[in-house]
């Protein structure tokens, strides 16, 4: 295998891959756009990790949201203020499922699903 993928489906793909830029401090690698200019595929490395964000095409409005799949970004101790400055980011029109606190394995995380349907685990 030469390397594995977060894949992720979503209405306003450049509005996303800029909210992601600036929520995990990321950078944009391979990218293509669009006839209009949404995203065909953007990759987005986060802390040597590919996101690739994609605009979810007509057909996929019937897609469940937030309950089958979750991305878990898990930064270790020491990494609070990355946990807290992604959440503030993404917390915006978010629905909060377990707000950003202690819980059972981590001193520090947030349980969300953000304004694109995406399903996010943050914590140290």
């Amino acid at each position: 295998m030469k390397r594995v993928m977060m894949q992720v489906y979503v209405k306003n793909s450049c509005e996303a891959v800029g909210l992601y830029l600036k929520a995990f401090n990321a950078t944009l690698g391979f990218n293509v756009k669009s006839s209009d200019e949404t995203y065909y595929h953007a990759e987005l490395d986060i802390c040597g990790h590919t996101l690739a964000i994609a605009e979810a095409n007509d057909g996929m409005d019937e897609r469940i949201t937030g309950n089958t799949m979750q991305f878990c970004f898990h930064y270790g101790e020491g990494n609070e203020e990355q946990v807290k400055r992604a959440y503030e980011i993404l917390k915006e029109d978010s629905e909060i499922l377990f707000p950003l606190g202690p819980c059972d394995f981590s001193s520090l995380c947030a349980d969300f699903i953000d304004k694109f349907g995406v399903r996010w685990c943050l914590f140290v």
